[in-house]
């Protein structure tokens, strides 16, 4: 049958088995072919099957939607997996801070308007100079930075959707700033260093949780910081590790300190609704706890580093939580999916744990990065860094590596078989190491990568490269 007697939902339903390529060339053909090849169900499809989520409300009015969205953001992929400098994006150095870099974060939506002319990215510093600051990324300028305190900051967060940043200080004062001025909205005092901050929303109302050094965990209204609860998690024992799960139902509270405790979870309604008893909780049931992270395709994945007390071997136990309903209670149930030992070495560095998928693990051992799925098989090991690696991004299009080797390392997700694997793309680099001692952080959007700079004077610097759309 001639193409020119198919009828529109004919074509329709054939193009509905190619691939963007091969759907612009169908267009090319002729006006009937234009259009099919043209229709919004076509693009929709490609754009979900691409990406996990598409806001195709940033995009400027009056555009072919779908069709230009992604075109646009496959423009930006291909540009952020070539790398190549001038040409696909440009470096600035933002300088600022007069000590060290403790806390990044981006304080731009990840979503951002394309074909709308300039895009823009803002990130977000909190440093022991005792000041907050805010940077445009594209222009490499501050929009504004904290009146300085005496007491040094720790970390900073951030609620892109409400234009938040949160931080917290050595002495355990939280302060909440508004991400485009630079106001302090509100303050509160947890008395004891804070070391660890999340944020979720329940019922699309924004909390925000903090552990102290004394075992404690606040739960408090944003932006006004009023205290909804506070429960002791841990008697004595400081919480460094407090992350909260992709579906926002879950909090786990743990200590890398104290050997003898057993990360906690909570169930966040729980936590926003005090009531007499105790927030409903539960154990995992393992000690000795060096990372956690989510796997964040799963509704309620975690996995966990630890190590037995008789041995130095460490290990990775992966669990599935699930929350049992009654008339009368609420009880956590926690369910092991696998359990592993990474292959004997000695650890003589902090190992970095990152989550991707429902059955992938990132690890950064000293200068490698090593993937493991869930059951304990090494998928991939990379040698690229030449010094140890301190961060690790992992989004759903790429992962980054920052080293004291004064470079970033990207790489971008494929599928072999239904595995997920990696492919090294370039370097990014810092500068020299006259002045610098190396990259310890690094935080990427779907237009820019900024690094922080550790500086041989005790100051740090960013790094951000923005790319070209």
């Amino acid at each position: 049958m001639s193409g020119e007697l198919l009828t529109l939902d004919c074509l329709v339903h054939v193009f509905s088995y190619l691939e963007a390529p091969d759907l612009l060339r169908a267009a090319r053909v002729n006006q009937a072919w234009n259009e099919a090849a043209g229709t919004t169900s076509l693009w929709r499809r490609l754009c979900l099957d691409h990406w996990t989520f598409c806001n195709i409300s940033n995009l400027t009015p009056g555009m072919q939607t779908w069709k230009q969205y992604y075109l646009h953001r496959s423009k930006l992929e291909h540009e952020m997996a070539s790398g190549r400098p001038s040409a696909d994006y440009i470096c600035r150095s933002m300088r600022g801070h007069k000590g060290k870099i403790v806390g990044m974060a981006y304080l731009s939506d990840n979503e951002h308007v394309f074909g709308g002319g300039k895009l823009r990215s803002v990130v977000c510093t909190a440093s022991t100079d005792g000041t907050i600051r805010a940077w445009q990324v594209q222009e490499g300028t501050q929009i504004w930075s904290s009146p300085s305190q005496e007491v040094p900051f720790i970390k900073v967060i951030t609620v892109p959707e409400y234009k938040l940043a949160i931080s917290t200080d050595a002495r355990g004062t939280i302060k909440v700033w508004h991400g485009e001025s630079g106001e302090e909205l509100a303050a509160f005092s947890t008395s004891s260093s804070s070391s660890s901050l999340v944020t979720y929303s329940v019922n699309n109302k924004p909390f925000l949780t903090a552990s102290t050094a004394r075992g404690v965990i606040y739960t408090l209204e944003v932006p006004n910081l009023n205290q909804v609860s506070c429960i002791t998690a841990f008697q004595n024992s400081s919480i460094d590790l407090l992350l909260c799960s992709p579906d926002e139902q879950w909090l786990v509270a743990g200590s890398t300190e104290n050997a003898d405790t057993s990360p906690k979870i909570f169930y966040t309604d729980c936590l926003i609704s005090p009531a007499d008893e105790s927030p409903v909780s539960g154990s995992l049931p393992v000690n000795n706890c060096a990372a956690v992270c989510w796997l964040p395709k799963a509704p309620a994945r975690i996995a966990v580093m630890h190590q037995d007390r008789m041995s130095v071997e460490r290990n990775i136990t992966v669990f599935d939580l699930a929350v049992k309903k009654s008339k009368y209670k609420m009880e956590v149930l926690v369910q092991q999916v696998a359990s592993f030992t990474l292959p004997g070495r000695i650890w003589t560095t902090p190992i970095l744990m990152k989550g991707h998928g429902t059955e992938t693990i990132l690890l950064g051992c000293g200068s490698n990065l090593e993937l493991y799925s869930i059951f304990g098989t090494q998928l991939e090991a990379f040698q690229h860094h030449n010094n140890t690696i301190t961060s690790i991004w992992v989004d759903a299009f790429r992962v980054i590596t920052s080293s004291l080797d004064l470079s970033l390392r990207v790489y971008t997700w494929k599928k072999v078989n239904k595995i997920s694997s990696l492919t090294s793309r370039y370097y990014l680099l810092g500068g020299t190491h006259r002045w610098s001692r190396g990259f310890t952080d690094v935080a990427c959007d779907n237009i820019s990568i900024v690094g922080v700079v550790a500086e041989s004077d005790e100051t740090s610097i960013l790094r951000a490269y923005s790319f070209n759309l």
